[in-house]
């Protein structure tokens, strides 16, 4: 793949399209003269767009899968319009707008902003938790409608003492694992195939397999990353080891839950109720046959959309693209095995090769 340099004029070039997590994001930019920051929109005519791509040596890409443009997605394809691009830097933890295997392919790093909004998601998940156990939304549509007549049909249940299992007890999962133990006195199982025992240990949970977190959990809750491994990973089967009282809850990313498969586990009432706040289309249509069900709690991917976490957000990617930018390894790199093809593409482009090696 061909370097376009930017070092003669000692510019270093980074464009985003239409959105950012916060101010904060163009304020810690503007800081660094160096830094052009250019925009566009999801509609700039390809005119426009072109020359600032191929000139880009960072791009600060949407996480948003459905609100960014297939065309701004980040594949083979789009690095091909980017003969400069060094680093893809997302704007939230996850990476669906971004082909990670294509950008390690073409020697591209790509970073997240992973940890940023974890004490939202957290608290969010929580928040469900206690509305599907209190049964607060349907008390709630009772009242409304009038046809609240006897209150002690919506008796619910504490979850003091019950068991939640934690499928991923990465930067949400631990928060999430420590409000229960040590809030609600809860079990915390989890099951994480990238974490040891000792280490789930000290994240106030204990290691388990996904059948017998599947099977021994009140509540179920969803905080890991999508991958390979993960799509679809909870389904039929899966939703078929639950107990009927159990709850299942997600705020990771759409796709890890079969959503046909969670329909027929709810309409055969093989599980009490869900939480969910990602989907496979977001946000879902309205006629979504998910959004039938009174024992569902639904929300358009917001779980992690506060004003504190947007600012940490964007603190975070301006800091770690001007941290990168300036020749030194990112503390939240997704594909750390492109570091040596990604080294030596960022000494021809601006002069200096960047320090630790993977």
């Amino acid at each position: 793949m061909a370097d376009v340099s930017g070092a003669k004029e000692n510019v270093k070039r980074v464009f985003y399209v239409r959105f950012l997590n916060h101010q904060i994001y163009l304020d810690l930019i503007a800081t660094r003269p160096e830094i052009r920051l250019d925009k566009l929109e999801n509609d700039s005519p390809d005119a426009a767009a072109a020359p600032i791509i191929s000139a880009a040596h960072a791009y600060q890409v949407s996480s948003a899968r459905d609100e960014l443009p297939a065309k701004y997605h980040v594949n083979k394809d789009f690095i091909a319009r980017a003969p400069s691009l060094l680093i893809v830097s997302t704007g939230g933890a996850g990476y669906d707008t971004v082909n990670v295997k294509d950008c390690t392919d073409a020697g591209v790093l790509v970073v997240n902003q992973t940890g940023g909004n974890a004490d939202a998601v957290a608290a969010h998940v929580l928040g469900v938790m206690l509305m599907l156990s209190k049964q607060v939304v349907q008390v709630n549509q009772a009242l409304r409608k009038g046809t609240m007549k006897d209150r002690n049909l919506y008796m619910g249940n504490d979850i003091n003492n019950r068991t939640i299992g934690i499928v991923g007890l990465g930067n949400v999962g631990r928060r999430l694992a420590k409000l229960c133990a040590t809030v609600f006195n809860m079990t915390v199982l989890a099951f994480d195939p990238f974490l040891d025992d000792k280490t789930i240990a000290e994240r106030n949970a204990t290691k388990v397999s996904l059948d017998e977190l599947l099977c021994r959990s009140d509540f179920v809750s969803i905080n890991c990353l999508l991958d390979d491994t993960t799509r679809n990973m909870i389904s039929t089967r899966e939703f078929g080891l639950m107990q009927k009282h159990a709850y299942y809850i997600t705020a990771a990313r759409g796709f890890i839950t079969d959503e046909k498969a969670l329909e027929d586990a709810l309409r055969n009432k093989q599980i009490a109720g869900a939480g969910l706040d990602v989907w496979s289309k977001e946000p879902p249509p309205m006629d979504h046959p998910l959004l039938q069900f009174d024992n569902v709690i639904a929300s358009p991917h917001t779980a992690g959309v506060t004003k504190e976490a947007r600012a940490n957000m964007g603190k975070f990617a301006a800091e770690q693209l001007i941290l990168t930018l300036d020749g030194k390894q990112p503390p939240r790199m997704v594909n750390p095995e492109v570091w040596p093809a990604y080294a030596k593409r960022f000494e021809r482009t601006f002069g200096i090769r960047p320090a630790g090696e993977t």
